[in-house]
């Protein structure tokens, strides 16, 4: 596939990569791959094997014969519908542990530059500008204040958290999450040089989608 054809949507936890991503995919009718969903389903897997976080070389065997499937609605991994168990903060620091090791992080890009095989494709994660697809046609960083991830981290229906959970609490997991990404060895999360930065602290979702949607029809003059 030409890098011509992929947008590339990175940034940290909560910075409001999934909803953007999902929007820009609608409005260009086209395919949208949620990476970080990748990991959390091997994490989910290697939990559910009862594999050990710390037996790397294990890890990496189940991550390269995972077989996945993505698409709008559902997150499946070897025939398992984990849509929902995915997003849990459990997962979540177990997909930190299990992306910082270059051996799954090897596997795992090369299904997705599989996956964005044939057209137009909004790809999003926090890697994809600088290591999956350094010469896609666009990229857009995406970020706001610790502060503000973690309030829209608590309240996001789509990640299991309790209801008695303070937002300080979730802000220290974002924090400890940043932490991993920014420091692995292998693709940390970075923003490239040549992305567009966009800080989405304060704004509403919709403006930013529509900022997104209108810097990418202008990049790409569609």
């Amino acid at each position: 596939m030409s890098n011509s054809c992929v947008i590339a949507i990175d940034g940290p936890s909560g910075a409001g990569k999934g909803t953007v991503a999902r929007a820009l995919a609608k409005s260009l009718n086209c395919r949208h791959v949620d990476t970080g969903a990748m990991y959390r389903a091997v994490a989910w897997k290697v939990m559910h094997d009862g594999c050990e976080l710390s037996d790397d070389a294990k890890i990496v065997e189940i991550a390269a014969g995972a077989q996945f499937d993505l698409d709008a609605e559902k997150i499946a991994v070897d025939g398992c519908d984990v849509t929902n168990q995915i997003r849990t903060p459990e997962i979540d620091a177990a997909a930190a542990s299990v992306a910082r090791l270059p051996g799954v992080r090897s596997v795992l890009v090369d299904h997705q530059r599989e996956l964005a095989a044939g057209g137009l494709v909004v790809m999003e994660g926090r890697d994809i500008g600088t290591t999956v697809f350094p010469d896609a046609a666009v990229k857009i960083y995406l970020d706001a204040s610790p502060a503000e991830r973690a309030s829209r981290r608590a309240k996001d229906p789509g990640h299991q958290f309790s209801r008695n959970v303070a937002v300080g609490d979730v802000e220290d997991a974002l924090r400890a999450r940043d932490r991993s990404d920014l420091t692995r060895l292998t693709s940390p999360l970075t923003r490239a040089p040549d992305a567009v930065f966009v800080d989405t602290t304060g704004l509403p979702i919709d403006h930013v989608v529509s900022r997104v949607i209108e810097l990418v029809h202008k990049t790409l003059r569609m």
